[in-house]
């Protein structure tokens, strides 16, 4: 049986998940990712690459890397997984930006952490032992060698990124995008996938239910989120927000409340 459970606490949100036959559809998260596999085989595909994290694997995503994911076998697995924000752990690093090189790592100390600072999250225990926890956490990865220098950004992503955000409330208008680099719409969909692994349908798509989930954390009312981020009724957006999430949106706001 399938099993997603989400808690928040100290903006920090925590996934305990269990699953065999459920696959994620290739997506990605405004947050940075890390998790433990704590049963099974958990195979993905991470920026074109494929990985398998087994038991005690450390997972690392950094925010906006694309991904899928499911269990290798019909013995399933068990998880979980931490999404804290990129300008929380900027914070928390003194404006350090921290980038992971390897996708996974058998570090036992480190897993720990993670377990420990799920195992608050999804307790309801008090925000300041989460908060505490989180900073011993950042520590850590700090302290590992899965640090990279500054990105160099491309103007030509950012600027397509930013024009996507601007219009989450509507349909994606390919010829308005493309127009704006002097390409054809052809040409803009594969320049597009060749930066970022993705197509803009998809990108596009993925930060709608994104930005739909922030929303709900938000206010608690997914109607609203389904106005606000141009889905056609619920069910258009809990049918996305189940490939990302394992959950509909209202079982995830109903996680929220609990």
């Amino acid at each position: 049986m399938e099993q997603f459970n989400y808690k928040k606490s100290a903006e920090i949100l925590a996934l305990s998940a269990s699953m065999t036959d459920f696959t994620y559809k290739k997506h990605c998260h405004e947050e940075y990712a890390v998790g433990v596999t704590l049963r099974g085989i958990q195979q993905y595909t991470l920026d074109g690459s494929f990985q398998a994290s087994h038991r005690n694997g450390v997972m690392l995503f950094n925010p906006e890397q694309i991904h899928d994911g499911s269990s290798y076998d019909r013995e399933g697995i068990d998880y979980v997984m931490l999404y804290i924000k990129p300008d929380l752990i900027a914070e928390l690093l003194g404006q350090q930006e921290l980038r992971f090189t390897t996708p996974i790592v058998y570090d036992s100390e480190l897993a720990h952490c993670i377990c420990n600072l799920s195992h608050a999250v999804q307790s309801g225990a008090d925000e300041s032992l989460s908060s505490e926890l989180l900073i011993r956490l950042v520590n850590r990865l700090s302290h590992t060698e899965i640090q990279t220098p500054r990105r160099i950004n491309n103007a030509f992503v950012n600027k397509a990124k930013e024009m996507m955000y601007c219009s989450l409330d509507q349909v994606l208008k390919l010829d308005d995008l493309a127009r704006e680099f002097n390409l054809s719409k052809y040409q803009f969909i594969r320049e597009f996938k060749a930066h970022t692994g993705t197509s803009p349908y998809q990108f596009f798509l993925n930060c709608k239910v994104e930005h739909a989930k922030q929303f709900i954390e938000k206010n608690r009312d997914i109607y609203s989120a389904v106005a606000e981020f141009g889905f056609t009724d619920l069910t258009h957006l809990n049918r996305h927000f189940k490939s990302v999430y394992g959950i509909t949106a209202y079982k995830y706001r109903r996680h929220l409340q609990n």
